[in-house]
Order: C-alpha cells, then structure tokens, then sequence
C-alpha cells in the first residue's frame, strides 16, 4: 500500500517510519524545502519514549534530558509541590526530528509541497494535489500538518478554536552551570494572585528551556517584537526570584517568541474514506499538560497498528479513534482545568496539581462479572507476617492483576504503654519474634531499629499511608512498600516524619502536600481503619477478608502460602483472568526497582534460570546491585 503523508513533523514522520517498517510505501510532503527544525524544546512522557524505543530499537539513543522531580514554589520562594515524577524527558525538538530523520529514505521526503486539495473517486482520495502544481497519487492518506491543518479543514470544515486567554513566552538559555544546578529538576514559580508563572528544564548538559506564562488581560503582547519580549518579561516577572532574573539576562532572545495557546473541541472523527489526520492535526491541547509530542506518538503507533489489525481502513480508522478519543478528552478537559486554575490562583496549596499528564491506564483484560470478589487486606506497616507474604502477594497480583485489594490499616501498635500481644510487651521483644519470622518465610528482616533507635507506635507511619491514599491509591501501595524496605531491610524508624516525607517523594508523591494531610485529615481516615478492623474483630496482621457485594464469602489470617490464597480465589472468582508471568529478569527489576531472593524465586518460577543464576547473572552485568546489611540481611536494587 502506498502512504501519502501530508507533513513533516514528528507526528508524519514517525508514522511514516513504522508503517515503512511494515512494507509499505510511503511519501512525506513538506510544505518547506527542507525539514523545519525550529521550535524550543517539550517534555515527553514515558508512554511517548516507550513508543520511540518500539519505532528506534531498545538500544537507539533518545536525545534529552530525564526530569525526575517537580517543584512548584511561590515568588517568594515557598514550596507549594515537591514531587518524585514518572519517567518524563525534555527533549529539543530539532534534536528528536533529526533523531527520527536517520530512520527514513531521503528519497521518500518530497519538499515544497504545500497542500492545496484532494483528487477523488467517487467518495475516495486518489491523490493529493499541492501548490506548487505536483500531485502524488496513492492508496491512503494522512494529515499530520499540524494544528492549522489544511487536511482538517477539507475533511471537517472550519476550526473554531477556543479564546486565547493565555499566552507564553519561550526561551532557551546556554550555561552549563546554571542547568548543573537544576539538573534532573522541573521547576516553576506561580504567582499567588494572578496568572503569571515561570518554569525552566534543563533538555541537556549545557542548556535548559523556559517559559513565561500570563493572563493576556495582564498585558496583551500578541504583537510584540522580540526585541521588547525581555523587557516584557523582566516587567511581568519583577516580583519573582533572582534565579529567574539570571536565566531572563543569560537568554538570548532572538530566538525566543511568544506562542497564543489554545484548543478546540473534540471531533467526531478523524477520517473520511481513506483520508485520516493525526497529531496536531486532529487535536490540540492546552500546553498545561506537555502532552503534545506524547499524543502524536500515541497517534502514530495507535494507527499503524490498527492498519494491522484490520482489513479494510474505514474499520482500522473508526477503531483508531475510539481508541485514543477518551483519552485525548481527557487531556483536553484537564487542560481547561489546568488553565482555570492558572487564571484564577487559589492560595490553598492542596488544589495545586502538577501540570502534566499521568502515564495511560492500559484497559485490556478488564473483568465485568458483576459478583466481582474483593479482597481486604488489614495490614500494618511494622507487621513483621504482612512484610513475610510478600513474595505470595507479589505473585497474585501478578498472576492476578486486576483482583480488587483494599487496604486497611490494623494499628498494630498503639503505644507501648500496657502493651502485651503474643508474649511482646517492649520493643526488645521484637527482635527475636523478627528472627524467627525471617528463619520460617524466608524474606530477609532487619530487627536493629529495636535497639538503636525503637519505633514507639505504629501509627504515624500507618496515618502517613492514608494521606498517601488521598492522593493516588497505586501510589500509596508503593510507598507503603517503601517504609516495607526501610524498616525491615535497613533498620529505619520510619515514625521520623523526614523518613515518611523521603519516602513520599520517592514514590512519586507530593511530599508537602501528604505531611499537610497527614496533620489533617488523615488521622480522621485512620480512624475509620481502625473502627472497621474492630467492628469485624480483626485480632491478627495480615488478615483478608473476600467479599462479594458485601457478602463475606471467606476470611484467611496470618501467614499463607501462595497456593492457599489462589484457592480461595478461583473458589469465589472462578472466571478471573490469569495472566502468565512473562517477565524477564531485566524488566522484573524495572517493576520493583527492590527485591528480594524470596521474591524472585516467587516471580521467576516459571523461569529457566533458578533464582541464584538470575541474581548472578544480573550482578555481573551490573544491572543490579547487592545490598548487604549483615549476615542476614540481603536485598538487590536495580542499578540502572
């Protein structure tokens, strides 16, 4: 089949290089004579560096930078969000369009061709005609020609787009030693009281990108020359911080300019015939959520693959589009959220929301049974039994992903004042019961922090997990995992509000805003824990409750194998998907960046290779690291 594309920009060309790959010919048409190049630089979410390793090849080099953290502060330098962030990178775009450039024949470019119309059979496209006279006849036909798409406005009609209410300002700076000191970091300042910001990320060694944002009723510049766009910017951004003004002086404005953002309601859809426009070209967001360049490669490969998967294009591209349009709604309407919330500031820092878009939910194998079984699992995060079964939950969740677990919080120590539980009644009583704990099930525990330095209740770091939930229940399971590690692998009181607000961070939550909750609401949430785990005489950690509908069906208690959980669930769930555990070794490690040899051998057992040859093989490659505390204590972490 041959491909016209109309457009050269990321969206045409990396479409253009998967459908290639799956033996088609195909044309790119630039309006230009040559590939434009220009353009700052944008984020990328992982969904969109996914899809460029599946264009590229997993070893291909992705240009850029990782961002790994988000701070959004006040002028004054207050911090509203500080936050751990999901596999983002700021890219130049004239480095990923020359990136992509490498993968396509030069003879497939053809250049100087502005569109002007279609030539049709009936109702079918057979050629694209352009300005400049030159037609280019083909079988199918796609409209990456961006947000002022010619292909759009043939197909569907004039654009409305949405009232620019606000506008930016782009800018990139040279300084290798301004950018070592925010390397890895998004920062951004927004004003308290009106809508102006400031953000900045470095996209490589030596350079980061930024932008001016502003409420166009505060001074309307849709003509500004770049010559008055510093002075513009060092007027509106007066009251910010120096560092701001160091980055404003360093730029050199002649490449800056100013960009009206804006978007335009969802359509109906994206083909007609055997014409379909992608990218830009059949949406535009707001650039509150850098979704963007995300989007056109979600678009590229989305389409490609339903090209695939079909016989004839009029069903691949109705599938294509019923396939994205939910989420790019999504975008859209967080966009417009995002962009309400900038025009009109609230002071509470609990409404601040990071301005990017979350990793997409995959929806495949989704169960519907309407007598879906839910478990509740009552946990704790010192108890020692919950952190043995570890490998077991692992594995079912694994096997299992969609089982509905609800977590709730047992409060296993309330204090040690009248305390007496299974012969414990001081904190040196743990270290044995820990011992005995890790001879029986196998996972490695650290029972120091009785001695150096006791945990005196359980429930800070168990209030601290409802605050967690407040924001992201997948995310308050992570980091419930992560005071799992640092008290039972390293031995940390994980009651230190610095420990729990480290721990936040480092599962990708905003730290501030779950230690204003934690002093907050979260105690009201706990409990709420604690009421139901008495309500239900739950005595003993861990215990799992199943449910359907609310109905009781079975209750399991303390420590179990793996095979006595799986039991009770086909014995309730009979209809459950079971998923088979595919992984390899480098991925498993990608999912649970910590691990143990107890874990692996319960996610690996399938796994040609015993528990021991995988941890050697991937210590050897120094893929993983081996972190010993004692004797007793041994755990691996990926160290790449």
């Amino acid at each position: 089949m041959k491909i016209v594309i109309v457009g050269g920009g990321i969206a045409g060309i990396a479409f253009g290089i998967i459908m290639k790959k799956k033996g088609h010919q195909i044309v790119i048409n630039e309006r230009f004579n040559e590939i434009p190049l220009g353009g700052n630089a944008f984020m990328m979410h992982e969904d969109g560096l996914t899809i460029l390793k599946n264009i590229l090849g997993e070893n291909c080099t992705i240009p850029g930078s990782d961002i790994d953290t988000f701070i959004l502060k006040r002028p004054d330098e207050t911090e509203l969000n500080n936050t751990k962030m999901e596999h983002w990178q700021c890219i130049k775009r004239k480095d990923l369009v020359n990136t992509l450039l490498k993968y396509v024949d030069k003879s497939a470019i053809k250049y100087n061709r502005s569109f002007s119309h279609f030539l049709y059979d009936n109702t079918k496209a057979i050629a694209a005609v352009f300005e400049n006279g030159e037609i280019e006849y083909g079988d199918m036909f796609v409209g990456a020609d961006g947000c002022n798409s010619e292909v759009r406005q043939q197909l569907f009609g004039e654009t409305i787009f949405s009232k620019v209410e606000v506008q930016e300002i782009l800018g990139i700076v040279h300084d290798p030693e301004l950018v070592s000191q925010l390397k890895g970091v998004f920062t951004k300042y927004q004003h308290p009281e009106k809508g102006i910001s400031f953000g900045c990320i470095p996209f490589s060694d030596t350079e980061l990108i930024w932008f001016n944002q502003f409420d166009v009723t505060l001074a309307d510049k849709a003509t500004a020359t770049r010559d008055d766009l510093y002075l513009f910017t060092k007027e509106i951004l007066a009251g910010f911080p120096p560092l701001v003004h160091t980055i404003l002086d360093a730029t050199d404005f002649s490449g800056s300019y100013l960009w009206n953002t804006k978007d335009f309601e969802p359509l109906s859809s994206f083909h007609s015939n055997n014409v379909v426009i992608i990218g830009d070209a059949a949406h535009v967001a707001l650039p509150f959520t850098s979704a963007g360049t995300t989007n056109a490669l979600c678009d590229a490969e989305e389409l490609a693959n339903q090209i695939e998967n079909h016989i004839d294009l009029e069903t691949a591209f109705t599938q294509f589009y019923l396939n994205r349009i939910d989420t790019l709604k999504e975008h859209l309407v967080l966009g417009r959220k995002l962009k309400q919330q900038f025009l009109m500031p609230d002071k509470n820092i609990e409404n601040v929301e990071i301005p990017l878009i979350k990793k997409s939910i995959r929806k495949e194998n989704k169960q519907t049974d309407v007598n879906k079984l839910e478990i509740t699992y009552f946990t704790d995060p010192i108890c020692s039994t919950c952190w043995a079964i570890q490998p077991q939950l692992k594995k079912l969740k694994t096997t299992y992903s969609n089982l509905d677990i609800k977590y709730v919080m047992g409060g296993l120590l309330p204090s040690w004042d009248n305390f007496d539980r299974g012969g414990i009644s001081k904190p040196t009583d743990v270290m044995a019961h820990w011992e005995e704990e890790a001879i029986l099930s196998g996972m490695p525990i650290n029972n120091t922090v009785w001695v150096k330095d006791p945990i005196l209740s359980s429930y800070p770091p168990s209030i601290a997990f409802k605050a967690a939930q407040i924001q992201d229940i997948d995310k308050a399971i992570l980091f419930l995992r992560k005071l799992n590690e640092l008290v039972f692998l390293e031995g940390a009181n994980i009651t230190n509000n610095e420990i729990i607000r480290e721990a936040a961070f480092d599962s990708g939550l905003d730290a501030n805003k779950l230690m204003l909750d934690y002093d907050t609401i979260a105690p009201e949430l706990f409990l709420e824990d604690l009421d139901h785990t008495k309500n239900l005489n739950i005595n003993i950690l861990p215990t799992f409750i199943f449910t359907i509908e609310g109905v009781i069906k079975d209750i399991l208690e303390g420590y179990q194998t793996y095979e006595n959980f799986e039991n009770k669930i086909l014995k309730h769930y009979p209809n459950i998907v079971k998923n088979t555990i595919l992984f390899s070794p480098e991925d498993l490690f990608k999912l649970h960046p910590v691990l143990t040899k107890a874990e692996i051998t319960s996610l690996t057992i399938n796994h040609e290779l015993s528990a021991t040859a995988i941890i050697n093989n991937l210590l050897d490659k120094g893929f993983i690291k081996e972190n010993k505390e004692d004797a007793n204590v041994t755990y691996y972490s990926i160290a790449v």
